[in-house]
């Protein structure tokens, strides 16, 4: 198993959290505004039914 040779420096640790974090952060966005189209009804990638269930 691979394992790394020396400790990874507070720097480089905080850089490599940060982008982890905002990748998280465009994924939230986007999340939230498709559900804001969905709820909104402007939506154009999503066809939702005005079946009911019996």
């Amino acid at each position: 198993m691979a394992v790394p040779k020396k400790r990874t420096s507070i720097y480089k640790k905080r850089i490599r959290k940060n982008i982890w974090k905002k990748k998280g952060y465009w994924e939230a966005l986007k999340a939230f505004s498709l559900a804001k189209s969905l709820s909104t009804g402007n939506s154009k990638s999503f066809f939702i039914g005005n079946e009911t269930l019996e």
